[in-house]
C-alpha cells in the first residue's frame, strides 16, 4: 500500500475516533496557549493543567507576567520540570512581546521561534491552534506512530514533519496533530503494545516494526529486576 493510501485510511479511522479533538492544554487566548505549550516540554499535559490556573491567576497577559520576578514564576511551574529554564523563558518572552509585538502573540512562525524557549514544535502548535494556520507539530507520540505505521522513516522529527505534510491534506494537519496525540496515548502505547489488536497497527505497521517491537518486548520481559539497596 502506498503511503498516501495508508494515510487516507488512517485519517478515516482517526476521524471516527476523534471527530472534533479538543486542545488538551487549558488556555483562553494565544498568550496563555503559548505559555502552556512551552511548559509542556518533557512533561504531561495533565501536569501543565495542574499548575497553569495558579500561574494565570497571577498573570494571564504579557504585561502582568513581565512584572513578576522569575522566582515567583519558578515556584509555580517547578512541578513541570526544567523549572529554572522555563520560568526564565516565560519572563523573557513576555517582555519581548511587550517590546517588539505590542503585547500580542505574533501570528508568524518565524517571529514565534525567535522568542525565548519557543522551538518549532511550540510555534507550530500556536500557529495551528491559536491562529488556525495549517501546521503539523510533531511530538514524541506522533514521531513514534509515523515510524511505526511506515509513514516516515523516523530519522528525526523534522523529517517526520515533512513526510506527514506530504501524505495528509493541508486542511487536515491541525486536526491530525491532535488526533494522533490522543490515539497514541489511548490506543497505541510505546511499550508492550499488541499490534495485532490495534485498529491501525494491525494493518498499517511495517513488518520490520512488528519484528523489532516483538524483540524489544521479549528483551524487556527477560530483563531482571533492578536490585535495591538493603
Amino acid at each position: 500500500m502506498k503511503r498516501s493510501e495508508k494515510a487516507e485510511k488512517i485519517g478515516e479511522i482517526l476521524d471516527r475516533f476523534y471527530p472534533s479533538p479538543p486542545i488538551p492544554l487549558e488556555h483562553k487566548d494565544p498568550y496563555t496557549l503559548l505559555v502552556a505549550v512551552l511548559l509542556s516540554a518533557q512533561t504531561t499535559d495533565e501536569r501543565v493543567n495542574e499548575v497553569t490556573p495558579a500561574l494565570f491567576a497571577l498573570a494571564d497577559h504579557p504585561a502582568a507576567m513581565a512584572a513578576l520576578e522569575v522566582d515567583q514564576i519558578l515556584q509555580i511551574v517547578k512541578p513541570c520540570g526544567l523549572g529554572p529554564a522555563k520560568s526564565k523563558a516565560i519572563s523573557k518572552l513576555s517582555k519581548l512581546l511587550l517590546e517588539e509585538h505590542g503585547g500580542k502573540v505574533p501570528a508568524d512562525i518565524d517571529a514565534l521561534e525567535a522568542l525565548p524557549g519557543v522551538g518549532h514544535k511550540t510555534a507550530s502548535v500556536v500557529m495551528a491552534q491559536a491562529f488556525g494556520v495549517p501546521a503539523f507539530a510533531v511530538d514524541t507520540h506522533i514521531h513514534r506512530l509515523a515510524e511505526r505505521w511506515g509513514l516516515s522513516s523516523g530519522k528525526n522529527v523534522n523529517h517526520t514533519e515533512r513526510d506527514l505534510k506530504s501524505v495528509f491534506p493541508e486542511d487536515t494537519w491541525s486536526r491530525r496533530h491532535l488526533q494522533l496525540i490522543f490515539f497514541g496515548r489511548e490506543h497505541c502505547p510505546a511499550l508492550f503494545h499488541n499490534l495485532a489488536k490495534c485498529p491501525i497497527c494491525s494493518w498499517a505497521a511495517t513488518q520490520k516494526r512488528i519484528r523489532d517491537e516483538a524483540t524489544l518486548n521479549q528483551n524487556r520481559r527477560r530483563r531482571p529486576p533492578k536490585k535495591t539497596a538493603d
